[in-house]
Protein backbone atom coordinates (compact mmCIF):
# COMPACT_ATOMS: atom_id res chain seq x y z
CA UNK A 1 0.00 0.00 0.00
CA UNK A 2 1.32 3.30 -1.10
CA UNK A 3 1.85 5.43 1.91
CA UNK A 4 0.27 8.39 0.26
CA UNK A 5 -2.90 7.21 0.81
CA UNK A 6 -3.41 8.61 4.38
CA UNK A 7 -3.34 11.83 2.41
CA UNK A 8 -6.91 11.19 2.38
CA UNK A 9 -6.80 11.21 6.34
CA UNK A 10 -4.82 13.52 7.37
CA UNK A 11 -4.86 15.97 4.09
CA UNK A 12 -2.74 19.32 5.03
CA UNK A 13 -5.12 21.94 3.15
CA UNK A 14 -7.84 20.71 5.09
CA UNK A 15 -6.37 21.66 7.97
CA UNK A 16 -8.24 24.00 10.96
CA UNK A 17 -4.62 26.04 10.90
CA UNK A 18 -1.52 25.85 9.21
CA UNK A 19 -0.19 22.57 8.58
CA UNK A 20 3.36 23.63 8.86
CA UNK A 21 3.14 23.76 12.67
CA UNK A 22 2.32 20.21 13.04
CA UNK A 23 5.42 19.47 10.52
CA UNK A 24 7.56 21.82 12.72
CA UNK A 25 6.46 19.45 16.19
CA UNK A 26 6.95 16.15 13.99
CA UNK A 27 10.04 17.39 12.44
CA UNK A 28 11.12 17.79 16.16
CA UNK A 29 9.97 14.38 17.07
CA UNK A 30 12.39 12.94 14.11
CA UNK A 31 15.04 14.47 15.56
CA UNK A 32 14.80 13.85 18.72
CA UNK A 33 14.54 10.27 17.47
CA UNK A 34 18.09 10.40 15.63
CA UNK A 35 19.32 10.46 19.23
CA UNK A 36 20.68 6.87 18.96
CA UNK A 37 22.53 7.67 15.93
CA UNK A 38 23.99 10.94 17.36
CA UNK A 39 27.59 10.59 19.08
CA UNK A 40 25.44 11.81 22.33
CA UNK A 41 23.58 9.06 22.10
CA UNK A 42 26.30 6.67 22.03
CA UNK A 43 29.13 8.04 24.26
CA UNK A 44 27.39 6.76 26.92
CA UNK A 45 27.87 3.17 25.83
CA UNK A 46 31.57 3.14 25.00
CA UNK A 47 32.21 1.93 27.90
CA UNK A 48 30.22 -0.94 29.00
CA UNK A 49 30.11 -1.86 24.61
CA UNK A 50 33.95 -2.05 24.28
CA UNK A 51 34.28 -3.91 27.74
CA UNK A 52 31.57 -6.74 26.30
CA UNK A 53 33.03 -7.14 22.64
CA UNK A 54 36.34 -7.19 23.70
CA UNK A 55 37.93 -4.00 22.23
CA UNK A 56 40.35 -1.50 23.61
CA UNK A 57 39.63 2.59 23.73
CA UNK A 58 41.28 3.05 20.51
CA UNK A 59 40.03 -0.03 18.38
CA UNK A 60 36.26 0.56 19.27
CA UNK A 61 37.32 4.28 18.64
CA UNK A 62 38.90 3.14 15.51
CA UNK A 63 35.57 1.00 14.40
CA UNK A 64 33.53 4.42 15.24
CA UNK A 65 35.57 6.78 13.22
CA UNK A 66 35.44 3.58 9.99
CA UNK A 67 31.27 3.53 10.11
CA UNK A 68 31.35 6.79 10.63
CA UNK A 69 33.53 7.60 7.34
CA UNK A 70 31.40 4.57 5.36
CA UNK A 71 28.41 7.18 6.40
CA UNK A 72 29.37 10.52 5.14
CA UNK A 73 30.58 8.52 1.86
CA UNK A 74 26.67 8.33 1.30
CA UNK A 75 25.06 11.29 3.10
CA UNK A 76 25.15 13.30 0.15
CA UNK A 77 23.31 10.56 -2.32
CA UNK A 78 20.59 10.79 1.12
CA UNK A 79 20.34 14.65 0.35
CA UNK A 80 19.44 13.67 -3.55
CA UNK A 81 16.77 10.90 -2.20
CA UNK A 82 15.46 14.11 -0.19
CA UNK A 83 14.83 15.97 -3.18
CA UNK A 84 13.65 13.78 -5.40
CA UNK A 85 11.63 11.40 -2.80
CA UNK A 86 10.61 13.67 -0.31
CA UNK A 87 11.07 14.03 3.73
CA UNK A 88 8.17 10.98 4.42
CA UNK A 89 9.94 8.41 2.42
CA UNK A 90 13.40 8.88 3.15
CA UNK A 91 12.68 9.43 6.83
CA UNK A 92 10.29 6.65 7.55
CA UNK A 93 13.39 4.69 5.79
CA UNK A 94 15.93 6.10 8.04
CA UNK A 95 13.71 4.86 11.00
CA UNK A 96 13.36 1.49 10.33
CA UNK A 97 17.29 1.06 9.49
CA UNK A 98 18.25 2.59 12.93
CA UNK A 99 15.70 0.36 14.38
CA UNK A 100 17.28 -2.59 13.17
CA UNK A 101 20.54 -1.44 13.70
CA UNK A 102 19.61 -0.94 17.18
CA UNK A 103 18.44 -4.41 17.78
CA UNK A 104 21.44 -5.87 16.64
CA UNK A 105 23.31 -3.67 18.65
CA UNK A 106 21.92 -4.95 21.48
CA UNK A 107 22.82 -8.29 20.66
CA UNK A 108 26.70 -6.87 20.14
CA UNK A 109 28.17 -9.14 22.40
CA UNK A 110 26.73 -12.62 21.57
CA UNK A 111 26.81 -12.26 17.61
CA UNK A 112 30.06 -11.92 17.71
CA UNK A 113 30.52 -14.71 20.20
CA UNK A 114 28.79 -16.44 17.44
CA UNK A 115 30.46 -15.53 14.67
CA UNK A 116 33.70 -16.37 16.25
CA UNK A 117 32.75 -19.69 17.10
CA UNK A 118 31.22 -20.36 13.88
CA UNK A 119 34.21 -19.24 11.96
CA UNK A 120 37.01 -20.22 14.55
CA UNK A 121 38.80 -17.09 15.03
CA UNK A 122 38.88 -15.61 17.62
CA UNK A 123 40.73 -11.95 16.94
CA UNK A 124 39.60 -8.43 17.95
CA UNK A 125 39.24 -7.92 14.13
CA UNK A 126 35.92 -9.96 14.10
CA UNK A 127 34.33 -7.21 17.13
CA UNK A 128 35.79 -4.63 15.33
CA UNK A 129 34.50 -5.29 11.45
CA UNK A 130 31.07 -6.32 13.70
CA UNK A 131 31.08 -2.97 15.54
CA UNK A 132 32.08 -0.25 12.58
CA UNK A 133 29.21 -1.88 10.75
CA UNK A 134 26.72 -1.12 13.51
CA UNK A 135 27.97 2.04 13.54
CA UNK A 136 27.52 2.96 10.00
CA UNK A 137 23.90 1.91 10.82
CA UNK A 138 23.74 4.20 13.23
CA UNK A 139 25.13 7.13 11.82
CA UNK A 140 23.94 6.98 8.50
CA UNK A 141 20.00 6.54 9.63
CA UNK A 142 20.36 8.50 12.76
CA UNK A 143 22.71 11.08 12.45
CA UNK A 144 22.70 10.97 8.71
CA UNK A 145 19.18 10.49 6.89
CA UNK A 146 16.59 10.93 9.83
CA UNK A 147 18.16 14.32 11.03
CA UNK A 148 18.58 15.87 7.87
CA UNK A 149 14.95 14.83 6.36
CA UNK A 150 12.92 16.02 9.30
CA UNK A 151 15.23 19.24 9.87
CA UNK A 152 14.76 20.51 6.08
CA UNK A 153 10.93 19.64 5.97
CA UNK A 154 10.25 22.00 8.68
CA UNK A 155 12.34 24.21 6.92
CA UNK A 156 10.46 23.43 3.49
CA UNK A 157 7.41 24.99 4.90
CA UNK A 158 8.45 28.38 6.19
CA UNK A 159 10.85 31.46 5.03
CA UNK A 160 10.19 34.75 6.47
CA UNK A 161 9.24 32.60 9.93
CA UNK A 162 11.82 30.27 9.35
CA UNK A 163 14.17 31.66 12.09
CA UNK A 164 11.32 31.69 14.82
CA UNK A 165 9.95 28.32 14.47
CA UNK A 166 13.58 26.68 13.96
CA UNK A 167 13.79 28.42 17.37
CA UNK A 168 11.06 26.20 19.13
CA UNK A 169 12.68 22.99 17.15
CA UNK A 170 16.19 23.77 18.44
CA UNK A 171 15.16 24.50 22.03
CA UNK A 172 13.05 21.44 22.32
CA UNK A 173 16.15 19.64 20.39
CA UNK A 174 18.52 21.26 22.72
CA UNK A 175 16.42 20.36 26.28
CA UNK A 176 16.25 16.78 24.61
CA UNK A 177 19.48 16.12 23.83
CA UNK A 178 20.81 17.66 26.59
CA UNK A 179 19.17 15.24 29.53
CA UNK A 180 19.26 12.40 27.20
CA UNK A 181 22.67 11.39 28.43
CA UNK A 182 21.68 11.19 32.41
CA UNK A 183 18.40 9.59 30.59
CA UNK A 184 20.51 6.86 28.72
CA UNK A 185 22.68 6.55 31.74
CA UNK A 186 19.54 5.47 33.97
CA UNK A 187 18.67 2.93 31.18
CA UNK A 188 21.92 1.22 31.41
CA UNK A 189 21.94 1.11 34.90
CA UNK A 190 18.37 -0.54 35.21
CA UNK A 191 17.92 -2.57 32.20
CA UNK A 192 22.01 -2.94 31.16
CA UNK A 193 23.39 -1.51 27.85
CA UNK A 194 22.06 -4.03 25.84
CA UNK A 195 18.21 -3.03 27.50
CA UNK A 196 18.25 0.49 26.69
CA UNK A 197 19.76 -0.35 23.22
CA UNK A 198 15.64 -2.76 22.69
CA UNK A 199 14.04 0.13 24.06
CA UNK A 200 15.50 2.94 21.87
CA UNK A 201 14.83 0.54 19.02
CA UNK A 202 11.63 -0.06 20.20
CA UNK A 203 10.55 3.82 20.04
CA UNK A 204 11.99 3.86 16.55
CA UNK A 205 9.15 1.65 15.43
CA UNK A 206 6.73 4.02 16.87
CA UNK A 207 8.47 6.66 15.31
CA UNK A 208 8.29 5.31 12.12
CA UNK A 209 4.41 5.11 12.35
CA UNK A 210 4.47 8.69 13.07
CA UNK A 211 6.24 10.25 9.76
CA UNK A 212 4.11 7.41 7.81
CA UNK A 213 0.96 9.59 9.04
CA UNK A 214 2.19 13.21 9.63
CA UNK A 215 5.41 13.72 7.69
CA UNK A 216 4.66 15.62 4.36
CA UNK A 217 7.33 17.38 2.05
CA UNK A 218 6.40 20.44 1.27
CA UNK A 219 2.96 23.60 1.14
CA UNK A 220 3.38 23.60 -2.53
CA UNK A 221 2.40 19.59 -3.11
CA UNK A 222 -0.76 20.22 -0.90
CA UNK A 223 -1.64 24.04 -2.89
CA UNK A 224 -0.44 26.23 0.65
CA UNK A 225 2.20 28.70 0.60
CA UNK A 226 5.47 28.57 2.95
CA UNK A 227 4.18 30.21 6.16
CA UNK A 228 0.84 29.44 5.27
CA UNK A 229 0.34 33.72 4.03
CA UNK A 230 1.97 35.48 1.27
CA UNK A 231 4.58 37.95 2.74
CA UNK A 232 3.24 41.74 3.19
CA UNK A 233 4.24 44.48 1.21
CA UNK A 234 6.56 46.17 4.18
CA UNK A 235 7.99 43.12 5.33
CA UNK A 236 11.31 43.44 6.84
CA UNK A 237 12.95 39.79 7.02
CA UNK A 238 15.45 38.86 5.21
CA UNK A 239 13.31 36.42 2.76
CA UNK A 240 10.86 38.95 2.47
CA UNK A 241 11.29 39.05 -1.39
CA UNK A 242 11.26 36.63 -4.11
CA UNK A 243 15.05 34.77 -4.97
CA UNK A 244 16.41 32.47 -7.19
CA UNK A 245 17.27 29.07 -5.88
CA UNK A 246 21.13 27.84 -6.68
CA UNK A 247 21.95 24.86 -8.35
CA UNK A 248 23.99 22.62 -6.39
CA UNK A 249 27.00 22.88 -8.59
CA UNK A 250 26.67 26.53 -8.38
CA UNK A 251 26.67 26.67 -4.43
CA UNK A 252 29.31 24.76 -3.88
CA UNK A 253 31.34 26.93 -5.76
CA UNK A 254 31.12 29.82 -3.32
CA UNK A 255 33.06 30.72 -0.16
CA UNK A 256 29.68 30.93 1.86
CA UNK A 257 29.30 27.47 1.72
CA UNK A 258 32.53 25.98 2.40
CA UNK A 259 33.60 28.36 5.19
CA UNK A 260 29.57 27.43 6.78
CA UNK A 261 30.26 24.11 6.34
CA UNK A 262 34.03 23.83 7.64
CA UNK A 263 32.21 25.87 10.34
CA UNK A 264 29.82 23.38 11.51
CA UNK A 265 32.14 20.43 10.56
CA UNK A 266 34.68 21.81 13.18
CA UNK A 267 31.72 22.09 15.64
CA UNK A 268 30.83 18.08 14.85
CA UNK A 269 34.50 17.14 15.01
CA UNK A 270 35.21 19.08 18.80
CA UNK A 271 31.73 17.94 20.05
CA UNK A 272 31.82 14.49 19.01
CA UNK A 273 35.48 14.18 20.28
CA UNK A 274 34.91 15.50 23.93
CA UNK A 275 31.70 13.88 24.31
CA UNK A 276 33.05 10.76 23.10
CA UNK A 277 36.25 10.42 25.89
CA UNK A 278 33.85 12.73 28.21
CA UNK A 279 34.66 10.49 31.21
CA UNK A 280 38.46 10.00 30.32
CA UNK A 281 38.73 13.92 29.65
CA UNK A 282 37.34 14.32 33.27
CA UNK A 283 38.67 11.77 34.88
CA UNK A 284 42.30 12.46 33.81
CA UNK A 285 41.94 15.90 34.70
CA UNK A 286 40.72 15.54 38.02
CA UNK A 287 37.28 15.74 38.31
CA UNK A 288 35.01 12.57 38.93
CA UNK A 289 32.96 10.40 36.16
CA UNK A 290 29.65 11.93 37.76
CA UNK A 291 30.13 15.40 37.22
CA UNK A 292 31.62 14.06 33.13
CA UNK A 293 28.06 13.14 32.78
CA UNK A 294 26.49 15.67 34.73
CA UNK A 295 28.08 18.65 32.36
CA UNK A 296 25.33 18.30 30.09
CA UNK A 297 23.40 20.21 31.74
CA UNK A 298 25.12 23.58 32.14
CA UNK A 299 26.36 23.38 28.89
CA UNK A 300 22.76 22.75 27.24
CA UNK A 301 21.36 25.78 29.20
CA UNK A 302 23.97 27.83 27.54
CA UNK A 303 22.97 26.40 24.32
CA UNK A 304 19.82 27.33 24.78
CA UNK A 305 19.93 30.69 25.96
CA UNK A 306 21.96 31.30 22.78
CA UNK A 307 19.62 29.90 20.10
CA UNK A 308 16.51 31.05 21.09
CA UNK A 309 17.76 34.56 20.99
CA UNK A 310 19.65 34.21 17.34
CA UNK A 311 17.11 32.05 16.33
CA UNK A 312 14.23 34.54 16.64
CA UNK A 313 16.52 37.56 15.73
CA UNK A 314 18.27 35.22 12.62
CA UNK A 315 15.30 36.11 10.31
CA UNK A 316 16.32 39.89 9.70
CA UNK A 317 19.89 39.61 11.15
CA UNK A 318 23.15 38.61 8.57
CA UNK A 319 24.18 35.11 8.55
CA UNK A 320 28.19 35.80 9.13
CA UNK A 321 27.28 37.79 12.17
CA UNK A 322 25.99 34.20 13.64
CA UNK A 323 29.06 32.50 12.18
CA UNK A 324 31.49 34.86 13.75
CA UNK A 325 29.69 34.47 17.13
CA UNK A 326 30.11 30.48 16.66
CA UNK A 327 33.92 30.96 15.74
CA UNK A 328 34.41 32.94 19.36
CA UNK A 329 32.38 29.73 20.79
CA UNK A 330 35.05 27.62 19.23
CA UNK A 331 37.65 29.47 20.64
CA UNK A 332 36.45 29.28 24.42
CA UNK A 333 35.95 25.43 24.05
CA UNK A 334 39.31 24.77 22.61
CA UNK A 335 40.77 27.49 25.21
CA UNK A 336 38.76 25.66 27.75
CA UNK A 337 40.35 21.84 26.60
CA UNK A 338 43.63 23.45 27.21
CA UNK A 339 43.08 24.78 30.49
CA UNK A 340 40.92 21.98 32.43
CA UNK A 341 43.28 20.70 34.24
CA UNK A 342 43.80 24.26 36.03
CA UNK A 343 40.34 24.44 37.03
CA UNK A 344 39.23 27.56 35.24
CA UNK A 345 39.27 25.60 31.73
CA UNK A 346 35.64 24.20 32.84
CA UNK A 347 34.12 27.36 32.57
CA UNK A 348 35.75 28.04 29.40
CA UNK A 349 34.57 24.43 28.26
CA UNK A 350 30.70 24.91 29.22
CA UNK A 351 30.79 28.75 27.53
CA UNK A 352 32.26 27.24 24.43
CA UNK A 353 30.50 23.95 24.02
CA UNK A 354 27.14 26.10 24.85
CA UNK A 355 27.63 28.80 21.75
CA UNK A 356 28.59 26.18 19.04
CA UNK A 357 26.02 23.84 19.90
CA UNK A 358 23.33 26.29 19.68
CA UNK A 359 24.36 27.77 17.04
CA UNK A 360 24.93 25.15 15.01
CA UNK A 361 21.09 24.41 15.77
CA UNK A 362 20.77 27.78 13.68
CA UNK A 363 22.96 27.87 11.09
CA UNK A 364 22.43 24.03 10.21
CA UNK A 365 19.15 24.46 9.49
CA UNK A 366 18.81 28.32 8.32
CA UNK A 367 21.91 28.62 6.59
CA UNK A 368 21.11 26.49 3.39
CA UNK A 369 17.61 27.58 2.53
CA UNK A 370 18.75 31.03 3.71
CA UNK A 371 22.01 31.50 1.07
CA UNK A 372 20.71 29.14 -1.97
CA UNK A 373 17.05 28.54 -1.69
CA UNK A 374 14.52 25.59 -0.98
CA UNK A 375 15.07 23.97 -4.67
CA UNK A 376 17.71 22.01 -3.60
CA UNK A 377 17.84 22.16 0.13
CA UNK A 378 18.49 18.32 0.15
CA UNK A 379 21.35 18.05 -2.07
CA UNK A 380 23.15 21.23 -0.82
CA UNK A 381 22.47 20.54 3.21
CA UNK A 382 23.36 16.73 2.15
CA UNK A 383 26.67 17.79 0.71
CA UNK A 384 27.28 20.16 3.89
CA UNK A 385 26.29 16.97 6.12
CA UNK A 386 28.63 14.67 4.41
CA UNK A 387 30.97 17.00 5.86
CA UNK A 388 29.97 17.25 9.32
CA UNK A 389 29.71 13.85 9.60
CA UNK A 390 33.15 12.84 8.14
CA UNK A 391 34.26 15.29 10.90
CA UNK A 392 32.53 13.59 13.61
CA UNK A 393 33.90 9.85 12.21
CA UNK A 394 37.43 11.27 12.56
CA UNK A 395 36.96 13.14 16.20
CA UNK A 396 37.10 10.17 18.35
CA UNK A 397 39.89 8.52 16.50
CA UNK A 398 42.41 11.84 16.86
CA UNK A 399 40.88 12.16 20.86
CA UNK A 400 42.03 8.92 21.63
CA UNK A 401 45.75 8.86 19.73
CA UNK A 402 45.95 12.56 21.48
CA UNK A 403 45.50 10.88 24.44
CA UNK A 404 47.05 7.35 24.12
CA UNK A 405 50.11 8.26 21.83
CA UNK A 406 51.02 11.94 23.52
CA UNK A 407 49.81 11.34 26.98
CA UNK A 408 47.19 14.25 26.93
CA UNK A 409 43.96 15.91 25.36
CA UNK A 410 45.66 19.15 25.08
CA UNK A 411 47.16 18.41 21.90
CA UNK A 412 43.83 18.02 19.85
CA UNK A 413 43.20 21.69 21.11
CA UNK A 414 45.98 22.89 19.78
CA UNK A 415 45.49 21.45 16.26
CA UNK A 416 41.83 22.69 16.77
CA UNK A 417 43.01 26.11 17.91
CA UNK A 418 44.95 26.20 14.36
CA UNK A 419 41.83 25.18 12.43
CA UNK A 420 39.54 27.78 14.14
CA UNK A 421 41.68 30.27 13.14
CA UNK A 422 41.65 29.39 9.43
CA UNK A 423 37.97 29.65 9.51
CA UNK A 424 37.90 32.90 11.12
CA UNK A 425 40.54 34.73 8.87
CA UNK A 426 38.93 33.10 5.65
CA UNK A 427 35.07 33.78 6.69
CA UNK A 428 35.76 37.75 6.55
CA UNK A 429 34.27 37.50 3.03
CA UNK A 430 32.01 34.48 3.21
CA UNK A 431 28.66 36.58 2.02
CA UNK A 432 25.47 35.62 1.45
CA UNK A 433 25.35 35.28 -2.64
CA UNK A 434 21.83 35.80 -3.17
CA UNK A 435 22.46 39.34 -1.88
CA UNK A 436 25.48 40.17 -3.76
Amino acid sequence: MSINVFNKYINPSRFPFFYGYLVMVVGTIGVWASLPGQTVGVSIFTEPVKEAVGLSRNQFSAAYMIGTIMSSLLISAAGRWFDRFGARKVAAMAAVVLAFALFMASLSDVLVSTIQRFISFYHWIVPFVFMAVIFFLFRFSGQGVLTMSSRNMVMKWFERFRGRVNAFSALSISLGFSIAPVLIDKLIQSFGWSGAWQFMGLALLVMFFIIILFFRDSPEAHGLLPDGQPPKGDCKAVEGRVMRSFEPGEAFRTRAFWMYALMLSFNSFFITGFTFHVVSIFETSGFPRSEAISIFIPIAAVSVSFSLFFNFISDWLQLKIILYVMIVGGFLAVGGLMGLTLGWGLYLVVAGLGIMGGLFSVLNAVAWPRLFGRKYIGTISGKAMSFIVFASALAPMVFSLSFTWLGSYVWVAWLSFCFMLFVAIASVKANNPRLT
